[in-house]
């Protein structure tokens, strides 16, 4: 091949490139201008899971003393984990509420056209809700630290709830736009978030399941939610770890690929 057909190649490829980048990319900046500009969906999420944890902090704080209670200075340190994990249910449902509304408008039928992989487009569309996640986690930690709550693990315990609550947001997102997905209703998105409100309060986020004991302690330790708060909650009472960290990771992981990979299926079952 000649010097010049080469450089052609090579510039068909990156004009190629490119032109599959920048549709994502522009989702992703649609997605994310979405979320600034519907305080409806980011000041609730951040709002409600600290006033819940004030609450549950005011109650609960005695419970520190039973035996078998994990060591901690404040019952803030040890909800920190499932107070993240709440907000970020708050807010990423509000990916598939848009999908819904797109579907109903038109729009979503020229994403099912448009040049560019599908799994980028899931993506591009996650953006949104991810960049969210990252918010409530640093705003939850740095208020729960003011108020008296302790990470022992540092900055490096805060990047890895970061990590966990981005993945998890996407996952939670991803199934979100399933629904929306497969119905094209607003009221199915947001009939599912009771469900997800269950999972999280039938797992150990806000209570040892050791402690409870009979039917909870039976379904929390089978809870997937229990897998990954668990995980993340020993980054925060105890130094980090990075065995702590790949097991957070990997549940929230794979629940977003599963998920993700569930919402591509939706999008081409629609086009078809």
């Amino acid at each position: 091949m000649s010097t010049t057909a080469t450089v052609e190649a090579t510039g068909d490829a990156a004009t190629r490139a490119v032109f599959r980048v920048g549709p994502v990319a522009a989702m992703a900046r649609r997605s994310i201008r979405s979320i600034v500009r519907q305080p409806q969906v980011w000041v609730p999420a951040i709002v409600f899971p600290m006033f819940f944890s004030a609450v549950s902090s005011a109650a609960f704080d005695r419970t520190r003393s039973l035996p078998g209670f994990p060591e901690v200075d404040s019952f803030l340190t040890f909800i920190l984990p499932a107070t993240i994990i709440q907000g970020v249910v708050f807010g990423a449902t509000a990916v598939g509420t848009d999908m819904a509304i797109d579907m109903e408008n038109g729009f979503a039928d020229r994403l099912r056209v448009a040049p560019v992989g599908r799994i980028g487009l899931m993506l591009g569309r996650l953006a949104g809700v991810m960049v969210l996640a990252i918010v409530q986690t640093v705003v939850f930690s740095t208020v729960f630290v003011v108020a008296g709550a302790s990470i022992a693990g540092g900055l490096a315990s805060v990047f890895g709830l970061v990590l966990v609550s981005c993945l998890l947001a996407g996952a939670i997102g991803s199934f979100a736009l399933i629904v929306a997905l497969r119905t094209g209703s607003v009221e199915a998105v947001n009939g599912f978030f009771p469900i997800l409100f269950a999972a999280l309060f039938l797992s150990s986020a806000f209570f040892p399941p050791n402690l409870a004991g009979g039917w909870f302690e039976a379904v929390a330790e089978v809870n997937p939610v229990t897998w990954m708060i668990n995980p993340s909650r020993r980054l925060v009472i105890t130094e980090f770890s990075m065995s702590d960290l790949i097991q957070a990771t990997a549940v929230s992981f794979g629940f977003m690929a599963m998920m993700t990979a569930g919402a591509v299926g939706a999008l081409r079952g629609t086009a078809r």
